[in-house]
């Protein structure tokens, strides 16, 4: 059983992990995709309703947009730890884990995007070993905790934005 101390060491951590809500959201869209899926298919099997272009179409169309969805949610599925002068990253999927000491960090940007009234921000951080990580406040948790921690300890490796 972990002790009082390993406790404190997390509450010191910022853990960034995804939002439920996003994935609830983005499941219940490939779950209504992929029953859509199973009734054209059905429907061509046993009906034949439209033409065979229809289905050829559709089915495709489809399917290349589930996968697509499907991509986008397995690879956003990170989590990050940063405290303690280290971020520390974690991809379950891919059974990568890895701390990063803040003098790795080669250069981290905070995009804004105002669109539709709302604000958008997408944080990069670029690592010294060629690899990089993006999070963002719609889809991840402690966004703008993140976003200070890196103001407080890399101050020097933000790129600055130019407007044009």
């Amino acid at each position: 059983m972990p002790t009082e101390n390993y406790w404190n060491y997390i509450k010191l951590m910022i853990v960034i992990k995804p939002k439920g809500s996003t994935y609830f959201s983005l499941g219940i869209i490939v779950v209504a995709l992929l029953a859509g899926l199973i009734l054209i298919l059905r429907d061509f099997a046993y009906k034949g309703s439209f033409g065979l272009w229809f289905y050829l179409i559709a089915a495709s169309l489809i399917t290349l947009v589930l996968l697509m969805l499907l991509v986008k949610m397995l690879a956003g599925f990170r989590f990050i730890t940063a405290g303690r002068d280290q971020i520390i990253v974690k991809l379950p999927l891919r059974g990568f884990q890895k701390a990063y000491p803040i003098a790795e960090i080669l250069a981290w940007e905070e995009e804004v995007v105002i669109a539709n009234k709302k604000e958008f921000k997408q944080l990069t951080i670029a690592f010294s070993d060629q690899q990089s990580i993006s999070v963002s406040n719609h889809e991840h948790h402690a966004y703008p905790d993140l976003v200070n921690y890196l103001v407080k300890k890399a101050p020097k490796k933000k790129v600055k934005n130019k407007k044009a």
